[in-house]
């Protein structure tokens, strides 16, 4: 996809908040934001840290997860490119409540909070933007616990993939999402092996193709509905 190839600038310009800024406030954004790198399995933040940036997935994919004293996980989310996320705990202005880490070489873009909450206050439109991305991620999380406690697995990751084309969230990905099936195993809470049986059962019910690179979209629709 062309996003890996995308200047921190571009990433900014193209943002699907980035149209309700003004010239002087985007010049801000762009002056004060900066870009890092955070190679597969690093951290991009981490569970009690204090949050001191908005982020935005450049390039590459980020989960966030968290573990207990015992060693297990659970992921609560893929970012892919043109995700932001850390608005809920930058508003309540509180320390990191997950960790998040990149599960591929990943560029990361960080908006300083300073910058983040001048742009409250001195944007109604952005304002809006933000309390419907509140919105949308609580409406992701409800139907991720009821994927989780009432689903099956092939379903869940139909499911999985489906929640990835919210136009709000996650705006621009194309029909091929470049994903692994290692990765959308720890997406959908299954292992390589068992997405991928998953995968191949899609795959014979016309819902998507396996392809080299990732995984191609056939019918976005049928992923939200499908049951199994």
């Amino acid at each position: 996809m062309q996003t890996e190839q995308r200047s921190l600038k571009e990433a900014l310009r193209t943002a699907n908040w980035a149209g309700c800024l003004t010239p002087e406030q985007m010049a801000r954004v762009e002056a004060d934001t900066f870009e890092t790198f955070v190679p597969k399995g690093g951290y991009v933040c981490r569970k009690g840290d204090k949050v001191e940036h908005w982020l935005g997935i450049i390039g590459g994919m980020v989960k966030m997860n968290n573990f207990s004293a015992s060693g297990k996980s659970v992921t609560f989310t893929g970012v892919p490119p043109g995700g932001w996320f850390g608005e809920g705990s930058l508003l309540k202005d509180e320390f990191r409540k997950y960790d998040a880490m990149a599960l591929r070489d990943s560029r990361i873009a960080r908006m300083p909070a300073a910058t983040f909450h001048w742009l409250l206050e001195s944007s109604l439109p952005f304002t809006r933007f933000l309390l419907i991305q509140l919105n949308e991620r609580l409406g992701q999380f409800i139907g991720m616990v009821e994927n989780d406690r009432l689903l099956n697995v092939d379903t869940r990751v139909a499911r999985c993939l489906a929640s990835m084309f919210n136009s709000h969230l996650y705006p621009g990905l194309e029909p091929l999402v470049q994903i692994s099936q290692e990765e959308l195993g720890f997406l959908s809470g299954a292992s390589r092996q068992r997405a991928n049986q998953a995968l191949q059962l899609l795959e014979k019910q016309g819902l998507l193709s396996i392809d080299y690179c990732g995984i191609r979209i056939l019918d976005l629709e049928g992923l939200r509905r499908f049951e199994a």
